[in-house]
This record gives C-alpha cells, structure tokens and sequence, in this order.
C-alpha cells in the first residue's frame, strides 16, 4: 500500500464526525420528577422549623408555591394526624407567647388568630385561657411601665393616653378604666383638678381615648 493511500485513510478516519450519544442509555435518561406529595411535605416542614402555624397558614404557603389542593389535602392531613399541624395547640402557644411578650389583650389576639385562619371556637377557647387577674395584671404592667414618661401631664390627660394605649393593645374598656385608674390613684396629680376630671373621663365610656 502506498504512503499516499495510508495517508488518506488516516486522514478520512481523523475527519469523520463523532457519534451521537445513545438517547436510549441510561446515563442520559432525564430525572423523575419529583413527587409532588414529598415536595409539598418539604415546604411544610421547612416553615414549621421557625415556629408552630395554622392549617391555614401552611395551605395558603402551598397555594402559593402551586401546590394542587387536593395534594396538599392530603399532606396537611397527614402532619395532623401525626401532631405536627393542630390549630389547637397552636393558638394556645400563639396566645400565651403575644400576651406575655407583647402585652396583647383578648380582643387583640382573637384578632391575630382570626387573621391566621383559626376558626372562632378554637380561637375564643384559647384566648379564654388568660385569667381576668392574669389580664389585669399584664395591663397594669403596661402602664407601669408608660407611667413615668407622662409624669408632667395631669391625671386626665395621663389617664385618656393610658386607655388609648390599651385599647390599641386589645383591652376592653373594663380592664383599661379599672387598671389606670387604681394606677393614677397612686401617684400624685400635678393639678388639683386632675382627680375629678379623672372621675368623669373613667365614667364616660364614649371619652376621648387618644
């Protein structure tokens, strides 16, 4: 054979364009998906890790991440049968947490849980928990502590800022009147005046609470 022949055929078996991969090959085989069930278990576990939630907290996290509802469902039936989803158990834990750590009273945390999606029973159930002597009690420790920034003012001005701030903290009218009045009965007025227009403003229940 000549030195051109073998040349050329080297040349032709250099130049020939490689083979394409065999698609029917397992290395090249596309991944599963993923099933939608584990994907949304995932999603769910992962926000419970922060803290405990609401069914409806977690449902509406799989709503948004386009879960289908009939598997989340499923999922979520599964996490209560197994304790880790109870709406019960978690507005007792939200109640007593936002009461204590943020002074939040009845009214206000119902609200919060309402907000969560937990259904009126369950919600009245849990806030009912907080005694009248335990509300009483973290009202007063709120004004306590707002006290001393209105020392200057009289005993009306002080009193109309005091329920205001407890009516925004979810206090009903009972508790806010009770609490600030045996608190500003135990400081001095800086106005002789300032006990009787404290008098008509705690016996009026449409005052001015600003």
């Amino acid at each position: 054979m000549g030195l051109g022949q073998r040349a050329g055929r080297r040349g032709s078996s250099r130049g020939r364009a490689p083979e394409p991969p065999d698609a029917d090959r397992p290395d090249h085989a596309a991944d599963p998906p993923a099933d939608p069930e584990s994907v949304a278990r995932t999603i769910c576990l992962n926000l419970l890790t922060t803290r405990a939630r609401s069914r409806a907290e977690l449902a509406d996290a799989l709503a948004r991440k386009d879960v289908d509802d009939a598997v989340a469902g499923r999922v979520l039936d599964r996490l209560g049968a197994a304790g880790l989803v109870d709406d019960a158990a978690f507005a007792e834990q939200w109640v007593s947490s936002r009461h204590r750590h943020q002074g939040l009273g009845k009214r206000a945390l119902a609200g919060e849980l309402h907000r969560k999606g937990v259904d009126r029973e369950t919600a009245t159930t849990a806030v009912e928990e907080i005694g009248r002597d335990d509300e009483r009690a973290r009202a007063r420790a709120l004004v306590d502590r707002r006290l001393p920034s209105l020392a200057r003012f009289e005993h009306a001005v002080a009193a109309r800022r005091l329920v205001g701030m407890l009516a925004r903290k979810g206090y009903d009218a009972g508790v806010a009147y009770a609490v600030v009045r045996e608190a500003l009965a135990e400081r001095p007025s800086p106005d002789e005046t300032g006990d009787e227009a404290l008098d008509d403003l705690l016996s009026d229940p449409d005052a001015d609470h600003r």
